[in-house]
């Protein structure tokens, strides 16, 4: 008797591992926004990693939070590191690509609450008298994610958060300047 049942195990185990690893091997998150705001102002908010700090989902998660910034204050070379309670984690944020009232591209890497590295990607298109924000990451699902993501889709984690960041960065960009 414990002989099939061992069996059975090493088997649901095995059906298990397979089922995991067939899992797509790359995710995604995307959102975008229309702003009533020249794309080069909307731009700009995003393009200085400081100005994260006013629409940023996460920003307002952990008031302790660690923040650390390098390089250029904005554009290519700017890095926003953080260290933060649970819900933050740790890690950091490096502006790799920027070009001016089209688009930015970082390089996302977290540290905790578990180690990954991500692409991000704004694109700002002109609409009528505004913009057109999309925000996009994309990252490898190691075997680990992979069994993370049957129970939790990596877009409904992650596109509530880009949807409250737009509408935060959309309610700052349109506000009167003071």
């Amino acid at each position: 008797m414990f002989g099939y049942l061992a069996i059975a195990v090493l088997i649901g185990i095995g059906a298990l591992a397979l089922l995991i690893a067939r899992q797509p091997e790359r995710f995604s998150v995307e959102r975008s926004i229309s702003v009533a705001a020249p794309p080069g102002e909307v731009f700009a908010q995003v393009n200085d990693l400081h100005n994260w700090e006013q629409w940023s989902p996460w920003a307002k998660r952990d008031p302790d939070m660690r923040k650390v910034y390098e390089g250029p204050p904005a554009g290519v070379g700017a890095v926003y590191r953080w260290n933060g309670n649970k819900e933050v984690g740790e890690g950091s944020n490096t502006i790799i690509e920027s070009r001016p009232g089209e688009l930015i591209r970082m390089q996302l890497e977290f540290l905790r609450p578990f180690q990954a590295s991500n692409e991000v990607l704004f694109r700002f298109a002109p609409e009528g008298a505004g913009t057109r924000v999309n925000w996009h990451m994309s990252g490898r699902n190691n075997f680990i994610s992979k069994a993370v993501h049957l129970v939790m889709d990596m877009d409904k984690l992650c596109g509530g958060d880009f949807e409250l960041g737009l509408a935060q960065l959309k309610a700052i960009s349109e506000a009167p300047s003071t």
